[in-house]
C-alpha cells in the first residue's frame, strides 16, 4: 500500500498532465513545422528538450536513491522486448516526419483547434482498435519476442550507472553543440520571413 491512494494518485496525473500540455504548447510543441524540424535540420528544439527531461530525471532519480529518497527497486519499469521496441520506434518516427506530431504533442495541438492535430489524433484511435481487435491474431507473437527483461543498460553494458550518466550528460551536451551548427548551416539562407514561418 503506497502513501497515497490510487485516486488520489490519478488526480495529481491529471494535473501533472495539464501542466505538461502547458509547457508544451509554450514551447511550441503543437506546431507542426518546429515538431519535424528535428528530421530536417532546420530546428532541434524537440530533441534538446526531450533530452533534457530525460537526463534530469535519470541524474535526479539517481541522486535520490544514492542519498536514500527513494528506493529504485521499487520503481516499476517495463520488460524490454528489442525488436518490436525497435518496429515501434521506426513506426512513431515515420509518423512523426508524415504528420507533423507525436500522440502527446497531436492532443496539445488538438485542444488548440489544430485541424491537422485532430486529423491525427482520430488516427491514433483508429491505430488503437486496429492493434486490440486484431492483437491476438496478428501482433500477439511478434509482441512477445525477443524479450529481455527488465533491462538496466548500465547494468547491460557492463559499467556503474554514475559513469552511464556522466557519459550521457557528456554526450547530451556534444549532440546540442553539434546541432546547433547543423541548425545554423541549414539556416544560413533562409529569408526572416520562412524562419518565422517555422516558428524560429
Amino acid at each position: 500500500m503506497g502513501i497515497i491512494n490510487d485516486n488520489v494518485n490519478l488526480l495529481i496525473a491529471f494535473f501533472i498532465g495539464i501542466l505538461f500540455g502547458g509547457m508544451l504548447e509554450a514551447a511550441g510543441f503543437t506546431n507542426t513545422r518546429k515538431l519535424a524540424g528535428v528530421f530536417y535540420g532546420y530546428d532541434f528544439t524537440v530533441l534538446k528538450v526531450f533530452f533534457t527531461a530525460a537526463l534530469t530525471a535519470a541524474v535526479g532519480l539517481f541522486l535520490m536513491h544514492h542519498y536514500g529518497l527513494i528506493d529504485l527497486t521499487q520503481v516499476f519499469y517495463p520488460h524490454t522486448y528489442w525488436l518490436p521496441t525497435l518496429v515501434g520506434a521506426f513506426v512513431m518516427a515515420f509518423g512523426f516526419i508524415i504528420g507533423g506530431f507525436c500522440p502527446g504533442t497531436s492532443f496539445c495541438g488538438a485542444v488548440t483547434g489544430k485541424i491537422d492535430a485532430l486529423v491525427f489524433v482520430g488516427g491514433v484511435f483508429i491505430g488503437i482498435f486496429f492493434y486490440a481487435f486484431t492483437y491476438q491474431a496478428v501482433f500477439e507473437k511478434f509482441r512477445n519476442s525477443t524479450f529481455m527483461g527488465q533491462v538496466n543498460v548500465a547494468d547491460w553494458l557492463g559499467i556503474r550507472e554514475g559513469v552511464f550518466l556522466a557519459i550521457m550528460v557528456f554526450v547530451a551536451i556534444g549532440s546540442f553543440f553539434f546541432a546547433n551548427w547543423v541548425q545554423k548551416k541549414v539556416n544560413k539562407n533562409k529569408s526572416p520571413e520562412e524562419l518565422e514561418d517555422l516558428g524560429l
